[in-house]
């Protein structure tokens, strides 16, 4: 899980920040090579965590196993986004300070929102080091990021990806396409905590009526 994060940060400020060589042949190959990477991991990612998932899961292997089962596999899966996503040619845009102070200061934000949710969540629970405790309540809370939007984590990333002052068509890509996936992944996720826990995710949804953009959706 660790290695997984750690390799985004590398990978995502240098590799995917220096653009291919422009060669004259089409971009295409390396879009859908691309596309491809990042569908099947995102498929793992949300068939995985359903409940029926869960459950074929649990037949397999212990059931304090399964969460740390999703996530190694999960975390191979994005190493592999990381590592054999194909660069591409060409710079979206390029910001030169002092606003690319301000681009750091939104990156800088969305790494702070996602840490503070993330301790929230309980960081080795997240990380499959920890199974979670099934005798206890679930309880939504609207504290800190948590009563700013349902999903923080996610705000988190959209501001670390979009947020960079030089954006490359890889970092580009990379960006729309992540974002792409949690803005459809979203409601589908919602509609299982609701089969989950009914009314008390109800409830929580009517106290932060934001998913991922505050006041905005």
């Amino acid at each position: 899980f660790a290695l997984s994060l750690g390799s985004f940060v590398v990978v995502y400020g240098f590799r995917l920040r220096v653009p291919a060589t422009p060669t004259g042949e089409a971009v295409w190959p390396a879009v859908l090579i691309n596309l491809a990477l990042f569908s099947a991991f995102a498929l793992h990612h949300s068939i995985m965590a359903r409940a029926g998932a869960k459950a074929w899961i649990t037949r397999l292997v212990p059931a304090d196993l399964e969460r740390s089962l999703y996530v190694w596999i999960a975390s191979l899966m994005f190493l592999a986004v990381c590592w054999f996503w194909q660069p591409l040619p060409g710079v979206a845009w390029n910001i030169g300070a002092p606003v690319s102070w301000l681009m750091f200061g939104i990156q800088l934000s969305g790494v702070v929102i996602t840490e503070r949710a993330a301790r929230f969540i309980g960081v080795w629970e997240l990380a499959g080091v920890r199974p979670a405790r099934r005798d206890q309540a679930v309880e939504f809370t609207t504290s800190g990021p948590f009563g700013l939007v349902r999903h923080p984590i996610y705000l988190g990333w959209i501001l670390i990806v979009f947020g960079a002052p030089a954006m490359t068509d890889s970092r580009l890509l990379f960006a729309v396409v992540s974002t792409a996936y949690l803005i459809v992944a979203i409601p589908w996720e919602e509609a299982s905590l609701v089969d989950a826990f009914g009314e008390k995710y109800r409830a929580y949804q009517r106290e932060v009526r934001s998913r991922l953009i505050p006041g905005i959706w």
